[in-house]
């Protein structure tokens, strides 16, 4: 069986929406799926000071909330191997750690900060950052609703040197047969003079050209059993794939080292996981 996948939940309507779609992408690829609870309450506060106010133990609501998941999960896929993980540590360092021995990570948008006092969307925003497997964040719940994830087929944005997130992007899309979009977005610097010699009488093609060309170099390994439809759309990187998302199940970015101390995301991905439609998948590019 192949490494499991796992999902951070908190009892957050988006994080029921990253259970179900875990435990599918747990189906898909021959996986089992850990449901992981992870809060710093128990540790500093305890069980004491829960009775002490009157109010239920975190330990208690740990178990109700990993129980629902599982629960959940379960019934959606019934032959899923299923197993439930509550951590009394940091969310975004237990969901990392937790990642490393993973298939993928899957994380909700949004969370419940009443419960662990860390909203989730700041948790899945530093576990894409710093994880050192491929990382969902699935839309859901309320303003971030995710899509219905009809559209039958995934697209992927491909940039410089992104071979690992080429490649999830294409084992994504074989385990679901369906077609991938390769997406190559270009746009045409404005400092360059009207009169520059690669531009007269051609203009913007030449730049469309070079994007064209970057993309089959990128695909230049495409898996046979696989069907690419390549994509070089004029515009800013992350306006281009915010439109992908809306026509794809899955939104495929890679993710590469900042060069700053520090676990970062770049503005495209940043923005990209704020606002896509559909869920959008993180790759590391190793170095």
């Amino acid at each position: 069986m192949n490494l499991p996948v796992v999902v951070g939940v908190d009892g957050s309507e988006a994080s029921l929406r990253a259970v179900d779609w875990a435990a599918d992408e747990a189906v898909l690829h021959g996986a089992s799926l850990h449901v992981v609870f992870a809060a710093l309450w128990e540790r500093y506060e305890g069980a004491a000071l829960a009775r002490e106010l009157g109010k239920p133990s975190a330990r208690v609501i740990a178990g109700d909330i990993v129980d629902a998941a599982v629960g959940r999960a379960r019934l959606r896929r019934p032959h899923l191997s299923v197993d439930a993980h509550v951590l009394w540590e940091e969310a975004e360092n237990a969901l990392v750690r937790m990642g490393r021995d993973a298939t993928v990570l899957v994380v909700g948008a949004r969370g419940r900060s009443g419960l662990t006092g860390m909203v989730l969307g700041s948790v899945s925003m530093a576990v894409a950052a710093r994880a050192d497997r491929p990382v969902v964040v699935v839309r859901g719940g309320h303003d971030d609703r995710a899509g219905d994830g009809r559209h039958d087929r995934i697209a992927v944005g491909v940039g410089v040197a992104m071979p690992s997130a080429l490649r999830f992007a294409f084992e994504e899309a074989r385990l679901r047969a369906v077609p991938l979009d390769a997406v190559c977005a270009w746009r045409c610097p404005t400092h360059e003079p009207v009169d520059h010699p690669l531009l007269v009488g051609h203009g913007a093609r030449v730049f469309e050209q070079r994007a064209a060309e970057a993309l089959e170099e990128a695909l230049h390994d495409a898996p046979t059993d696989v069907t690419v439809h390549r994509h070089t759309p004029e515009g800013p990187a992350r306006r281009v794939l915010l439109h992908a998302s809306h026509e794809a199940d899955l939104l495929v970015i890679g993710r590469r080292s900042s060069g700053r101390p520090g676990p970062r995301l770049g503005r495209v991905a940043h923005t990209v996981l704020h606002h896509a439609v559909c869920p959008v998948a993180v790759v590391p590019e190793p170095g």
